[in-house]
């Protein structure tokens, strides 16, 4: 099962500017991509594959090498999310996409190579070994990390950790496993079943 932590982080002086210039780079491609996105629908009445955002990337970085400074996975995921976003608006889950802004919060995400050391999560590429204030002990495979930083200044770490255990699910009958039915007085029993466990965080 997925389970999420959010952790304080106090990245350096120079983390932060690693940091500033990536959430500048997937900021902008985000904008770039949705513009034209929109442009591709007016024109034609389809929007653009996760692949052919993506395909982008090349070209722009040669024309624009700050793009350089992200780390490239961050980048993919920023056309991931793109994807997605517009998959939820055709699905009628959610609203159009929208642009970006430098106000407010910002963010990025690493989808892979996350390790903890430490007091510290060490991220790939320039930003590398961030300080975090960990107030809960990871356990699992750490699947994704998102840094983000708010409109108050303060900086964010989000890990997506799979703990190996499956996600506890009704039985056939609607009713939660390891939950008796109601006795002849109408009162309730729970028993645990044996090597089961179930943990609310």
């Amino acid at each position: 099962m997925v389970r999420a932590y959010k952790f304080r982080a106090y990245p350096t002086n120079e983390q932060k500017l690693a940091l500033a210039k990536s959430f500048g780079a997937c900021r902008w491609y985000w904008n770039y991509a949705l513009n034209l996105c929109q442009e591709t629908y007016r024109t034609t009445g389809k929007g653009l594959s996760r692949l052919a955002i993506q395909k982008l990337l090349p070209d722009l970085k040669k024309e624009s090498p700050w793009l350089k400074e992200a780390y490239s996975q961050c980048l993919q995921v920023v056309a991931l999310n793109l994807s997605t976003a517009y998959k939820n608006f055709f699905e009628g889950r959610a609203k159009l996409p929208r642009f970006k802004s430098k106000k407010g919060c910002q963010s990025i995400t690493y989808p892979q190579n996350v390790k903890i050391e430490g007091d510290y999560v060490k991220l790939p590429g320039t930003v590398g070994k961030l300080y975090c204030c960990q107030h809960r002990e990871i356990e699992g495979t750490i699947k994704s990390a998102t840094v983000s930083l708010d409109a108050d200044g303060k900086y964010y770490v989000s890990l997506l950790v799979d703990d190996g255990c499956e996600k506890p699910s009704p039985n056939g009958e609607g009713k939660a496993k390891g939950l008796r039915p109601a006795n002849a007085n109408g009162s309730t029993r729970r028993s645990v079943e044996q090597g089961s466990r179930l943990s609310i965080m």
